[in-house]
């Protein structure tokens, strides 16, 4: 598809079920609500249930919440026999909620926060949750990942849980790594099924939430340049939406905003750098297998 891409190029959503983690706020709202403005049944997974039913109130459409606290295995469990029981099919998960740069943290399972949240909270919810994708013409797996996995960015197969030291920035830049290695390692895996593929996202720099936790030297500067270097939420959802909905995309393509350093504008196909640690399926080079909504 050529020229620039944008909510009025969401193909019908009507009869696809969409569940989204962490859409009560910033990305994951905008996107929930095009995807339920544009005919889907939305179901708002998120760790605040009064959040989510506020945020559900100001969209418009067929949109329910879910109680999902990517911190806990035991919620991940609860609310993956809730998201079953309720849906039969799933032709959209996508993997949205994270944080970012917090102080060091572990979940309730005792994994540092930012790899347990971001990486493997939904790598355990995609898991428990994939026997409802797989039978389901054109369904995705949409991971939101980050330019932050370019950012001190590899993964710490000797101290995975930084133990040993603790960088922020380095966690984050860890769990997004993984939050790719994870999308092309799954679309490896279900490609024989062709029916379902695999995708991440990144939004560039959004003005969301999610710079609340920005280290101390680095907040006046940011405070200073959000103005010009972030865009709006709903500009930084598209990158998301056009990797769940648009009927071109390859599994195992990354997309983010297609101006120059992909900071901002509408959304474009956004090749990671080859590192061995990033390395996309041959596919995304090459033709593949597309999976279109019906």
């Amino acid at each position: 598809m050529s020229g620039d891409w944008t909510e009025e190029h969401v193909p019908d959503q009507h009869g696809r079920v969409a569940i989204l983690t962490g859409a009560n706020t910033g990305l994951g709202f905008e996107t929930a609500r095009m995807l339920a403005e544009h005919g889907a049944a939305v179901v708002l997974a998120v760790r605040d249930v009064e959040k989510g039913r506020q945020a559900a109130s100001r969209i418009t459409g067929d949109v329910t919440v879910q109680a999902l606290d990517l911190a806990s295995l035991d919620s991940i469990r609860s609310a993956a026999v809730d998201l079953r029981a309720n849906h039969p099919r799933i032709d959209l998960l996508i993997n949205n909620a994270g944080v970012m740069y917090t102080p060091k943290q572990t979940t309730a399972d005792g994994f540092e926060l930012q790899f347990g949240t971001n990486h493997l909270g939904h790598f355990a919810l995609t898991g428990l949750l994939l026997d409802r994708l797989l039978p389901v013409p054109g369904s995705r797996v949409v991971t939101v990942s980050s330019t932050g996995h370019r950012i001190r960015a590899a993964i710490h197969f000797d101290d995975l849980q930084w133990e040993n030291s603790y960088s922020r920035v380095g966690a984050y830049g860890q769990a997004k790594l993984a939050n790719l290695m994870f999308t092309y390692e799954l679309q490896r895996r279900i490609e024989r099924h062709g029916t379902t593929i695999a995708v991440a996202a990144h939004p560039g720099m959004s003005n969301t939430e999610l710079l609340r936790n920005t280290p101390a030297a680095l907040r006046l500067p940011v405070t200073w340049l959000a103005p010009v270097l972030t865009q709006r939420p709903e500009m930084g959802a598209l990158p998301t939406l056009r990797a769940a909905t648009d009927p071109d995309v390859l599994g195992g393509q990354y997309y983010g905003p297609g101006n120059r350093g992909e900071i901002r504008g509408t959304p474009s196909w956004s090749p990671p750098a080859p590192t061995p640690t990033t390395r996309p399926p041959n596919n995304v080079c090459g033709p593949s297998r597309r999976s279109s909504p019906e």
